[in-house]
């Protein structure tokens, strides 16, 4: 069959669940040098993109193959492009196709398409994010759809231990209202660089467990902001999919396996087991981290323990992730494992106006934010 008989339409439920999880199973290909988590959607395809005010999938057909698939998700936020700062954007995940029919065009059309629903849907611009190394998509986005560098941000992967961690008694805690958590967010994080406009829908979501703050006893939080505190929020991802850890290597495993066999043995030494990640498991996902005043650092590791604690609770959470801007040192603070981690998730945008390329251009010159505020319902 010839390219031109690929046919892309949205997704069908009844009639291409079974199809689309078939195609995932078959592309799951990771970086040969390290470890990989590959997406288990527990019989969901569109689970990642749910939540999303709008959203959509489009797969791809040749005769009775599915072949190809792709989705997006639209919403309302913060771009630094007076004079509104406000951008309604695009954002492109899940590409994917099957390895037999790669290099035809399918991922090209597929992509091009989902543009065409974004500008329908009155999108300024589209965005995507890949590891810096993902060569096949760089050529795509970048070389082929005019796709440019934005942003780079850090991911940050910290395994869950059965043991608690200990949490410093020179610090309080405080778990906030809803209302509360909006009013902070809109107050301080507001021009944060793709900050979301409904950030109250977010928080108010069942899979949103909720937003703390931190700050040094013997001080209030009320009327007036302690000397120093730190705020975040936690979503449990766990409920949509899983993970699972492909293409480690075998010292890894033998490392998991010691590391729990020692932890059973030795019980008194408190020495914390790394969880088995080779079977689906599910995570927390770290969002809307700010901080300020001199011990904030400190209060940002203390909120991650406490974050910790709670997953260590969960008999499915084996990890906590966490997205942060690749200049921002908060990264310092949050515990991650280097091996799961991505120190440079490259973000790229194109304008889908025309009077919005000289933004565009003007966006991308300017110095990047040092926050980056990553919405949980893409991730």
């Amino acid at each position: 069959m010839r390219y031109e008989d690929v046919i892309i339409r949205s997704y069908n439920a009844q009639k291409d669940r079974a199809r689309v999880e078939d195609l995932e199973r078959r592309c799951e290909v990771g970086p040969a040098e390290r470890g990989f988590l590959f997406t288990d959607t527990l019989g969901d395809p569109i689970c990642r993109i749910k939540n999303s005010p709008v959203y959509n999938m489009l797969v791809a057909e040749l005769g009775d193959q599915l072949v190809g698939v792709t989705q997006g998700s639209i919403k309302l936020v913060t771009v630094h492009k007076p004079p509104k700062n406000l951008a309604r954007v695009g954002y492109i995940l899940g590409l994917r196709v099957a390895p037999l029919y790669r290099r035809r065009g399918i991922g090209f059309r597929l992509v091009i398409e989902l543009e065409e629903w974004f500008i329908a849907n009155g999108v300024d611009y589209a965005y995507m994010a890949t590891e810096k190394d993902n060569e096949a998509s760089f050529k795509l986005f970048v070389d082929k759809l005019s796709y440019v560098k934005f942003r780079t941000a850090a991911i940050l992967v910290n395994p869950v231990s059965h043991q608690m961690s200990r949490i410093s008694s020179n610090f309080e805690f405080e778990k906030l209202e809803v209302e509360e958590a909006e009013s902070l967010y809109r107050k301080f994080m507001s021009s944060t660089e793709f900050f979301p406009n409904d950030i109250g829908n977010i928080l108010r979501n069942k899979l949103s467990l909720g937003t703390w703050v931190a700050y040094p006893r013997g001080e209030s939080w009320g009327a007036t902001f302690p000397s120093s505190w730190a705020m975040l929020s936690v979503w449990n991802s766990g409920e949509l999919f899983k993970l699972r850890l492909g293409n480690a290597p075998s010292s890894c495993l033998m490392y998991t396996q010691s590391s729990q066999l020692m932890e059973k043995l030795f019980p008194c030494f408190k020495l914390p087991a790394i969880p088995d990640f080779w079977q689906p498991f599910g995570f927390y996902f770290v969002y809307g981290v700010y901080r300020e005043g001199p011990l904030s650092g400190k209060l940002v590791r203390t909120l991650c323990r406490l974050v910790h604690n709670m997953a260590s609770k969960s008999k499915d959470c084996k990890a906590i992730v966490t997205e942060v801007g690749g200049s921002d040192t908060l990264r310092h603070h949050i515990p991650h494992w280097k091996f799961l981690s991505c120190p440079q998730d490259l973000w790229c945008i194109k304008a889908l106006k025309n009077e919005d390329s000289n933004s565009l251009f003007e966006m991308i010159k300017s110095p990047p934010s040092i926050t980056l505020f990553v919405d949980p319902r893409e991730v």
